[in-house]
């Protein structure tokens, strides 16, 4: 009895090795090798993946590393022990060894003589034990070559993650290095952004994740199949960009350039929308000297100011700014490597008439520095130490409403509402004197060529150039004629006087300007001594 049992177990073992070594193990190792290739299968770059889910709205597809990879790398693994579970239990045990085991053959399920049946039931036991064998070792194999997929599976994803880090913190830091803060230069918007919505050049899809994620790192692949770079340094702003609020378009590299806001504020017919257009002006010829470079950063503003200067040149004046909230024109201004994006905001003069009107001037929040237009022709205190022939010749000049004490006061007041206290005290303030060619008629009005701080104190606006003092630190002041500037025959010196505010400003962001601002007009350190009134004539430096 038990030499029958030492040869069924011999022989048990030696059918089994031999199943195992012969057929099953490269049977199953066939199988498992297979099925997982064929995984993975063809597939056309940009085309969805039906195993992920879409992405919101973004047209693109997502990259390999972030998703497919993971899910290439799972499905290898379930089906290659899916394909070994599935060979052994339901061809092995269900069918061959089952057969066997009842004496009939594994092929074809058939008897035949008693002898056969006997061999085919000796064998069944082997049968069994060499494809379980089998199974066992490939599936051993196949554990250790899933460790070390998943091992580099998962450094390639450390990898593609950590290089997309690297990738946005430079963006980032590029951004906060050169103090770029992306806003919308569109009225009933205004908003802050921090990646704008970039086209596609092929189809113009927009993409709102144009930047090193989840859709991949140096580029993303558009729906059209179309590469799409995803950082600043490999030529990302040089597609269409719009807003992602609005969906208005922006100026290209709106990302790129630090973005300085400048609002001229001032009354109705103060003057201010006749120097902002000398001012432009003053930048192009100020530029033409070959240290700053200005252009439009549209067409849309290259339009503006050339329907701007028509009126000037036909009529002499331009129409009243219509709107509540202006659309800032928009000027790029470049000195060596430093580059500017300018936002000037002409505000008609009845939205800073009341609190509830200014506090919808979103833009004042942003703002790196502020044009302060004065038409002393409209003080009431100056009106009244005027003759009834220097009156009728100040009427003809249109005084603004209301004068610029309460202009000043509503705007102030708003200010620190919208930008903060501490922001508003460090905020420059370029205060400019305009209609000077009709303040020099006047004798005891006409505009000394320095002091001009002290000189509005003796004429009567001293509570304003006190309180200019006391809330703004950093002041220039400035007198000029902005009709001698625009219109027909302009005087490029009093462009060029015109822009000397603006070039102020820009200096004041790291934009250095050279030799473009006169250093004998500088601002007030404090509040100037208010002397007497006086009449005495000084140099007449205006030109009509």
């Amino acid at each position: 009895m038990g030499g029958l049992t030492g040869a069924a177990v011999w022989l048990t073992v030696t059918v089994g090795a031999g199943v195992c070594l012969f057929r099953a193990f490269w049977e199953f190792l066939a199988l498992a090798l297979g099925a997982s290739v064929k995984v993975f299968g063809p597939r056309t770059p940009g085309t969805p993946d039906p195993r992920i889910p879409a992405v919101g709205s973004e047209p693109a597809q997502r990259a390999y590393w972030s998703r497919l990879m993971w899910v290439d790398a799972y499905t290898f693994t379930r089906a290659a022990a899916s394909v070994v579970r599935h060979r052994l239990l339901g061809r092995w045990m269900a069918v061959t060894a089952r057969r066997m085991f009842t004496g009939r053959q594994p092929s074809t399920g058939y008897g035949g003589h008693w002898l056969a049946r006997l061999g085919f039931f000796l064998v069944a036991p082997g049968t069994a034990l060499g494809a379980i064998t089998g199974a066992l070792l490939v599936s051993s194999l196949m554990v250790l070559i899933h460790l070390v997929m998943w091992l580099l599976v998962a450094v390639a994803g450390l990898v593609a993650l950590a290089g997309v880090v690297v990738l946005r913190g430079a963006d980032r830091v590029g951004v906060l290095v050169r103090r770029i803060r992306m806003k919308c230069p569109y009225p009933g918007c205004y908003r802050p952004f921090a990646l704008a919505v970039h086209r596609c050049p092929a189809c113009g899809t927009a993409h709102r994740e144009l930047r090193p994620g989840r859709f991949g790192a140096l580029w993303h692949v558009c729906a059209c199949r179309r590469r799409i770079v995803t950082v600043s340094l490999a030529g990302r702003d040089r597609l269409a960009v719009e807003c992602p609020h609005c969906d208005r378009p922006l100026p290209a590299g709106i990302g790129r350039d630090r973005i300085v806001h400048v609002p001229v504020i001032g009354g109705t017919s103060s003057g201010k929308t006749m120097l902002m257009a000398a001012a432009v002006a003053g930048l192009h010829a100020t530029a033409g000297r070959g240290v700053p470079k200005v252009s439009f950063a549209t067409a849309d503003d290259r339009r503006d100011v050339v329907e701007l200067n028509s009126q000037l040149k036909n009529a002499g004046w331009v129409r009243k700014t219509q709107g509540g909230q202006p659309r800032a024109l928009m000027l790029r201004v470049t000195h060596r490597r430093r580059r500017r994006l300018l936002y000037l905001y002409d505000p008609m003069g009845e939205s800073l008439h009341d609190v509830d009107s200014t506090r919808r001037q979103e833009y004042l929040a942003h703002a790196d520095g502020v044009i302060l237009a004065v038409d002393v022709l409209a003080d009431p205190q100056v009106r009244r130490s005027l003759s009834a022939a220097e009156a009728k010749l100040a009427d003809a000049a249109h005084p603004s409403d209301p004068g610029p004490w309460q202009t000043y006061q509503t705007f102030t007041g708003e200010l620190s509402a919208l930008a903060g206290r501490r922001r508003r005290g460090r905020l420059p303030l370029a205060v400019v004197v305009t209609k000077r060619d009709v303040l020099d008629r006047i004798e005891h009005l006409r505009v000394p060529s320095t002091g001009i701080g002290p000189w509005l104190a003796t004429i009567g606006l001293d509570p304003l150039v006190r309180d200019l003092g006391h809330r703004f630190r950093t002041r220039r002041y400035w007198a000029l004629s902005a009709y001698a500037a625009t219109g027909t025959g302009p005087l490029v010196s009093e462009q060029q006087r015109a822009a000397e505010a603006v070039w102020w400003i820009l200096a004041g962001t790291g934009l250095r300007a050279g030799g473009l601002l006169p250093e004998g007009r500088r601002s007030d350190p404090k509040p100037p001594s208010v002397p007497r009134p006086r009449r005495t004539p000084v140099q007449d430096r205006s030109t009509h």
